[in-house]
C-alpha cells in the first residue's frame, strides 16, 4: 500500500523532511532511486540528456560499488546524487546503529548532503540523528513504477494526475521498475516539455540559504 500524493497534512507533519523542490515555476525535480545498475541508469542517462533535463539519483552504496564507471557518469552528466543507504534498508526494520552504520557506508561511497531513506521509512530516533547531517528528500509524486499490480499507462497517468510546479517525483533506476520506467519517463520528459517545465536538481540545504 503506497499513496501516490503525498497529501498536504503529511508533509506539515514532517516539517524537516523536504517533500517538494524550492520553485512554483515551471520547475520539477525527478528523483531516480537503487541504482546504478547497467541494464537501466545508462538508459535513464540517455533520455535525460536529450531534454537536456537534470536528475536526482539516490544511490545504494553496493550498487555504486558494483558500478563505479556508470556512478562517475552521473556525476560528469551534472547530475545530482543521494545517499540511498549501502544495502537498502528499512529504517522500521533496523536497528538505530545498524541502520546508522549503513548510512555510513554508503557515505563512503556517494558524497552528498542527500539522504533518502528506502520505502520512505525512518523511525522518529533516526529522522532526528541523519537530519544533523542531511537534508532528507521525500517526495510528492510516487510514480508507481516498481509496482507490479498497475499498468503502464496508470504509471503515466499517477504522474500527470498528481505533478505540479515544484514537485519531486520519484521513478526508480531498477529491474524491479524496468519495464514501466522504459514507457514513462520519455513520455513525461515529453508532456511536460512541451508545456514549457524544466527539470532541476535538488539543491541542498547551503544552496537552498543562499
Amino acid at each position: 500500500m503506497y499513496l501516490v500524493k503525498t497529501p498536504a497534512f503529511i508533509q506539515r507533519f514532517f516539517p524537516n523532511f523536504v517533500w517538494r523542490g524550492p520553485s512554483d515555476d515551471k520547475v520539477l525535480y525527478l528523483t531516480f532511486d537503487d541504482g546504478p545498475i547497467p541494464e537501466v541508469t545508462p538508459w535513464v542517462l540517455d533520455q535525460l540528456e536529450s531534454y537536456n533535463a537534470k536528475g536526482t539519483f539516490f544511490c545504494v552504496g553496493e550498487n555504486v560499488k558494483k558500478n563505479p564507471l556508470i556512478f562517475n557518469r552521473v556525476i560528469n552528466a551534472g547530475h545530482a546524487v543521494g545517499n540511498h543507504t549501502y544495502n537498502h534498508l528499512s529504517g522500521w526494520a533496523s536497528d538505530n546503529n545498524r541502520y546508522f552504520d549503513n548510512v555510513q557506508n554508503c557515505a563512503q561511497v556517494v558524497d552528498s548532503n542527500l539522504f533518502r531513506p528506502p520505502y520512505g521509512r525512518l523511525k522518529p530516533k533516526q529522522a532526528e540523528f541523519l537530519h544533523q547531517r542531511y537534508d532528507i528528500i521525500m517526495w510528492d509524486v510516487l510514480s508507481g513504477d516498481f509496482d507490479p499490480k498497475i499498468s503502464k499507462e496508470q504509471c503515466f497517468h499517477n504522474v500527470i494526475k498528481h505533478t505540479a510546479p515544484g514537485s519531486i517525483i520519484v521513478f526508480h533506476d531498477s529491474l524491479k521498475a524496468e519495464i514501466k520506467l522504459r514507457h514513462v519517463l520519455p513520455k513525461v520528459l515529453k508532456y511536460y516539455a512541451k508545456k514549457g517545465y524544466q527539470f532541476k536538481l535538488l539543491p541542498d540545504t547551503n544552496e537552498r540559504n543562499n
